[in-house]
């Protein structure tokens, strides 16, 4: 590990997850909570959850991994991003901390890699939280489609962040410029090129789940949904509340795809009286 390395916030600690050295944050203490990033270019843990982290590490032992090919976990070679491979990935992590049961708290992607989880693995999943969530079967929208063709320029990232949020104040040359740069590092945008080629409407077809599957989800769920998302349509969110029995749904209003940091503050709290209740 170089210098600059060390001082790098969004490198946490490292665990070989079935045989995958995974780059992951572990804060806090309580029940476990494991977040799982979105598939935004050169997102990493840190950079999709550096808001939620410590806030909710007050009450629960918070985990966030870099799932595999995405961020400072290891892209093994022989890779095929797909929707096993990402659940192997996320089981192995568990099993090498030895987490039997946890919560999952699912950004976009994540969600659909939490969804996954509780259909497949349904006695590792305690509560689960679906947020800005793909999962279902759904037209691909023009917005995820831009991103899951994303080409590397400063230009072109700060056109995602420009989509990804409803507040512009948000949209500053130096976010584009520092997620530009992680877009950039070696290896990172040709592992993002492999997982959502075109025609990108089969890539959403391959993370969903039927709906006679979700219909069988027997967690309780938080679905979170921002009502001007322009990349996951809130009409997707509605559709997983309205499916999953135990389900709750919470729609912010003047809020795009970024809830977690649009409405950091309002999302941590319903993610805490969720996660942390007894009943």
């Amino acid at each position: 590990m170089t210098s600059d390395d060390r001082d790098n916030p969004e490198i946490g600690r490292r665990i070989d997850a079935g045989g995958i050295e995974t780059n992951y944050h572990d804060r806090g203490e309580g029940r476990p909570v494991v977040l799982l990033h979105g598939s935004g270019p050169g997102v990493t843990a840190w950079a999709n959850w550096r808001l939620v982290i410590p806030e909710l590490a007050r009450n629960c032992r918070v985990l966030a991994p870099d799932i595999v090919g995405f961020g400072y976990t290891e892209r093994p070679t022989d890779a095929s991003y797909d929707l096993p491979f990402w659940l192997a990935h996320l089981v192995g992590f568990l099993d090498a901390l030895g987490l039997e049961r946890v919560s999952l708290v699912g950004n976009s992607f994540g969600g659909a890699l939490a969804l996954a989880m509780a259909v497949h693995h349904p006695q590792r999943v305690d509560r689960l939280v679906l947020m800005g969530s793909v999962g279902l079967d759904f037209p691909i929208t023009p917005g995820l489609d831009q991103v899951w063709g994303y080409t590397p320029s400063v230009q072109n990232m700060k056109a995602l962040i420009d989509l990804f949020v409803y507040d512009k104040s948000l949209v500053t040359d130096d976010l584009a410029e520092m997620r530009y740069r992680a877009s950039i590092r070696p290896g990172v945008q040709e592992s993002y090129a492999a997982m959502f080629p075109p025609p990108r409407q089969e890539g959403v077809r391959r993370l969903a789940q039927s709906e006679d599957a979700v219909r069988a989800i027997g967690h309780e769920t938080l679905v979170i949904h921002g009502r001007e998302d322009r990349v996951i349509p809130p009409e997707v969110g509605l559709r997983l509340h309205r499916l999953i029995p135990r389900s709750e749904l919470h729609m912010f209003g003047a809020c795009g795809h970024w809830t977690q940091i649009e409405k950091r503050d309002r999302f941590v709290r319903l993610l805490r009286d969720f996660l942390v209740r007894s009943d």
